[in-house]
């Protein structure tokens, strides 16, 4: 077990517990009813619901081994009925679209006299908001700051804010704590190869918002972790959490040949360069790569200008679109496009052209969301200038499905009834497997 093991004759063991706010949600009723309840969508939905926390593993990984550690779900939790304690410490990680029931919970615990320590992207993006809910908030990469933090609780002299000095570096992470998971919940597994992403995208959430580069895990390291893994489970699914696993050719395909003999099946996120270098594919279809998730945000070049800010890169690739899907699909792994309505640039006719660029591209699968303006973001403060958001706070709808702002190019109700209208036709069972079949047609005319 990597853990940092227990020194000194003072050391006090604390009771800590570790809570994930977890699952995909929509708050439009009719969404939920009709279009986010069909086929290609729910499968997507359950798998993402039943993801543990990987922040939350690691930072366990760095916790003494004296401590007492309990992981929990927020789905098993009610405020009627905590996680058996008691606990000297509880630990919360949150996106947006939690964060008001985890600052509920946080508000819970500590009327009881229990210490809470908040963190995750929101909480780094907005410190300020968060602190009034907590002992202790971590802001940024919370690995550098975890030891100096535990040592505070230890003595009763938690800080209000932990900030890292310096960027952690994937290669001193530890093996996260996955013997916390009950091996019968979770159907898939998470492992960090890589952190952070070369691109600016306006509307991006993810890592870059407390990464300050992008950077890789040894291979070594991350072959250490899936051992570590396959010792519980006997054939885990994997899902890399990276934002963009494949930037680094070199360090990738070093990986994908590590990968092989492991005989594993696994899920990442990459952006369309994958498909320009033909050996990383094999590498990756050998190593047990059975999906790629894809950003293409649009099915027409208007919707992305100027989303990459730095080089405007997602306009240049739009006209590669459809050979690359070919080229990674007919090499037998399939492809999850994503696409985002209510671009600026996008009109009323962006719903009917995105069902026949699927179509015409045969994507195995498709995931279809709403532009949404995270804070933090580059997008929330170009909108709150632009005076176009419903309201400053909207934070319960950061779900990728509700309405929070008024796009450009339409109403807000002409939005809403394009994505239940795109839902329908891209979600419904005829036409999921019409995609599905498409794909192991081709499988079968290329082989």
């Amino acid at each position: 077990m990597h853990v940092i093991p227990a020194t000194g004759a003072n050391l006090r063991p604390l009771r800590i517990a570790m809570i994930a706010m977890s699952g995909v949600r929509a708050w439009d009723r009719e969404l939920l009813a009709i279009g986010l309840s069909m086929p290609g969508f729910v499968e997507r939905k359950k798998v993402i619901a039943q993801l543990p926390s990987l922040g939350l593993l690691t930072l366990a990984g760095l916790t003494p081994a004296a401590d007492h550690l309990t992981y929990h779900e927020i789905f098993d939790y009610t405020l009627d009925s905590p996680p058996p304690g008691p606990f000297d410490l509880v630990v919360i990680s949150s996106f947006t679209a939690q964060i008001e029931q985890a600052y509920a919970i946080a508000d819970h615990y500590r009327q009881n006299g229990v210490r809470v320590v908040l963190g995750g992207l929101h909480v780094s993006s907005l410190p300020d908001e968060a602190i009034p809910h907590a002992d202790a908030i971590c802001v940024g990469e919370a690995e550098e700051v975890w030891p100096r933090l535990l040592e505070d609780a230890r003595a009763g002299t938690l800080q209000p804010c932990y900030r890292p000095t310096r960027p952690w570096r994937l290669a001193d992470s530890p093996i996260p704590r996955f013997e916390l998971l009950d091996p019968a919940r979770y159907n898939r597994i998470t492992v960090q190869t890589s952190r952070g992403c070369p691109w600016s995208c306006e509307f991006c959430a993810s890592s870059i918002l407390i990464a300050p580069r992008y950077q890789t895990k040894p291979v070594a390291k991350v072959i250490e972790e899936i051992r570590r893994i396959k010792s519980i489970w006997s054939r885990p699914f994997i899902e890399f959490a990276d934002d963009n696993t494949f930037v680094d050719l070199r360090h990738s395909k070093e990986l994908m040949r590590a990968l092989i003999p492991e005989q594993i099946r696994f899920f990442t996120e990459t952006d369309i360069r994958f498909a320009d270098d033909l050996e990383l594919i094999a590498l990756a279809r050998d190593a047990g790569c059975r999906q790629v998730l894809i950003g293409l945000e649009s099915p027409s070049p208007s919707g992305l200008d100027r989303m990459e800010r730095r080089s405007n890169w997602k306009l240049k690739q739009s006209d590669r679109y459809l050979a690359a899907i070919d080229r990674i699909q007919s090499a037998g792994i399939t492809i999850n496009g994503c696409f985002i309505l209510g671009l600026d640039g996008h009109t009323p006719d962006v719903f009917e052209e995105l069902v026949e660029f699927v179509q015409r591209s045969g994507l195995y699968e498709v995931q279809v969301t709403v532009q949404t303006p995270f804070p933090g973001t580059a997008l929330y403060a170009r909108l709150q200038r632009e005076g176009r958001l419903f309201a400053d706070r909207f934070w319960e709808k950061c779900t990728l499905f509700d309405l929070t702002h008024h796009p450009s190019g339409m109403t807000a109700a002409e939005l809403r009834s394009g994505l239940i209208l795109v839902s329908q036709s891209l979600y419904n069972e005829a036409a999921t497997f019409q995609r599905r079949e498409r794909f192991h047609g081709q499988l079968r005319t290329s082989s």
